[in-house]
């Protein structure tokens, strides 16, 4: 499987903002989808994550209240909706996959930026 991330950008803090994260080729094998984040000069934090078939969601504390992992199954498509980002949400962001079977998630996208100004 290969991912694909879009929709970051430059957004007012209070505004919302909708990354999106497509996925392509075998996703038959797709287990789980998360969505992590790094800011310059620290280490990745994990977001979010959705189970590619059915509707387990799990969101970080971090975040919860503010952000959602909403997906498209039919559009091979799982995003993360950012309501309310404040200007400490600047960072890159990245989704990523865990394939059947693993333990760790092994397909990253290349990532989007993210910057909120306040």
């Amino acid at each position: 499987v290969q991912l694909a991330e879009s929709g970051g950008g430059l957004v007012q803090a209070g505004a919302s903002l909708r990354l999106s994260c497509v996925a392509s080729g075998r996703t038959f094998r797709t287990h789980n989808v998360g969505w992590f984040r790094q800011a310059p000069g620290k280490e990745r934090e994990f977001l979010a994550s959705i189970r590619w078939t059915g509707i387990n969601a799990y969101v970080s504390d971090s975040v919860k209240g503010r952000f959602t992992i909403p997906k498209s199954n039919a559009r091979n498509k799982v995003y993360l909706q950012m309501n309310g980002p404040l200007p400490e949400d600047t960072a890159g962001y990245y989704c990523a996959a865990q394939q059947t079977g693993a333990t760790m998630y092994g397909v990253w996208g290349q990532g989007t930026q993210v910057t909120v100004q306040g």
